[in-house]
């Protein structure tokens, strides 16, 4: 009773202290936390530095407007490590000079609160074995899924399950240029509707290829699973290749095409990938729309719970920044797991969808048998619409279950036909009950 009466004195003079915080970074996620911060008047904390390149620039802009006068704006970090926050919001993104600024922040006993997925995927172990060691925080709810809390809720809603699996959707930029498609539009001018609008970089390549789900997978890989996965060994696929005739085969299958992040346990090793895939009408993923983010997890004695909600966007991410930094301050501790490093392979036993553009000749479709045959794959469906020109037709052929790897070897000698106009389309195809079972 005395250990307990000590702990809770302990955590109620912690909490009464005002914690003192400075943001890395001003752009559309830091004046987004800057605006929620002054708006709510959290009681015990307070922003008391800003730090920015070009400093003068943030400061005199509209969004600074909401900013306390009292807080000290810096284009030095040493300023900022030298200080005395407690608590180091980073929003600046990337691995170079981040990582080495949060280390010394760690070092110095600071707390940190960060949504920089590259930075979790590739060195969050590191720095979470770094922030035990100087008994401060390391938060990241905001790295997956913006203002949705899979992460805490993995973390702590789910941590008695043993996951085995879990899929979605979390690159609201792809998502919203999928389900923009979806409805008829085409890829080049979604795209660049999404720059625009702020979902896309000017370099969208990040989004498009794949790179920032696939560093969300393993940070939700290691949270869920407790895999730690090598973001480098994990199997992208672009979406730039998608067009607007597979969205119309798609839909003669009674499927749509989502970006969709995928890993599941498979005793030591992982399966894993990020690509466009053919997602059944009947699954929740082929509901979300827009910059909508959706998980789905697996486990095996509480089977499968979803999260879903906007995961784009400054403030949907402001608001998981947030209440990391409420945690911090109020001194709540996370559950932690054994993490063990797993291999892993793009490998899935699936049907696939095959999209070709061919100069039609007599023969093509047996010479694709044929391929797929040698390879120990079964064709399951062809589809052919009406209406198109005999010398570039696209059409579309489906299997029966089978390793990507498989149907990868059988294609790279179709692509090799004289018919073949352009390189063959592969697109692993979800089944219902790959997320039900």
């Amino acid at each position: 009773m005395a250990t307990r009466q000590k702990r809770t004195a302990i955590k109620k003079e912690k909490t009464e202290a005002v914690v003192k915080v400075a943001l890395l970074g001003f752009g559309t996620v830091g004046s987004s936390v800057a605006r929620v911060l002054a708006a709510s008047k959290f009681p015990g904390v307070q922003l008391t530095h800003i730090f920015n390149r070009n400093v003068e620039r943030k400061r005199t802009s509209e969004a600074a407007k909401a900013v306390p006068a009292s807080v000290v704006w810096t284009d030095s970090i040493d300023a900022i490590l030298r200080s005395d926050v407690d608590v180091i919001v980073e929003l600046m993104g990337g691995l170079s000079p981040v990582e080495s600024w949060l280390r010394k922040a760690i070092a110095a006993g600071k707390s940190v609160v960060t949504a920089n997925k590259q930075l979790i995927a590739y060195r969050g172990s590191g720095l979470a074995k770094l922030a035990a060691q100087h008994d401060v925080h390391l938060m990241h709810g905001a790295a997956v899924a913006g203002g949705v809390p899979v992460i805490p809720g993995m973390l702590q809603g789910l941590c008695g399950d043993q996951v085995t699996r879990l899929s979605g959707i979390v690159n609201g930029t792809c998502n919203y240029i999928l389900s923009r498609m979806e409805r008829g539009a085409d890829y080049a001018t979604v795209l660049a509707d999404a720059q625009q609008l702020g979902y896309a970089e000017v370099d969208p390549s990040a989004d498009v290829d794949g790179y920032d789900a696939r560093a969300k997978l393993c940070i939700l890989s290691r949270i869920a699973m407790h895999a730690e996965l090598d973001p480098d060994a994990v199997a992208i696929q672009s979406i730039s290749a998608i067009e607007a005739i597979d969205f119309s085969y798609a839909k003669e299958l009674n499927c749509t095409i989502r970006q969709v992040s995928r890993a599941e346990l498979d005793g030591r090793l992982v399966h894993a990938r990020v690509a466009p895939m053919l997602v059944p009408l009947a699954s929740p993923m082929a509901w979300s729309h827009g910059t909508q983010n959706m998980v789905i997890v697996s486990g095996k004695f509480g089977g499968d719970v979803v999260f879903s909600g906007h995961g784009a966007g400054g403030d949907p991410t402001a608001v998981a920044v947030v209440s990391d930094l409420l945690a911090v301050a109020q001194d709540c501790d996370t559950v932690t797991l054994p993490i063990r490093k797993r291999e892993v392979t793009g490998d899935f036993l699936a049907p696939h969808y095959l999209r070709f553009v061919v100069d039609d000749k007599p023969g093509i479709v047996s010479a694709i048998s044929g391929a797929l045959s040698k390879v120990g794959a079964n064709i399951d469906s062809l589809l052919q619409r009406r209406g198109y020109p005999k010398h570039r037709l696209p059409f579309v052929v489906t299997t029966e279950p089978c390793l990507t790897t498989i149907i990868e070897r059988a294609l790279a000698s179709i692509a090799r036909m004289d018919c073949m106009l352009e390189k063959p389309l592969c697109l692993q195809m979800l089944e219902v009950e790959d997320e039900a079972e």
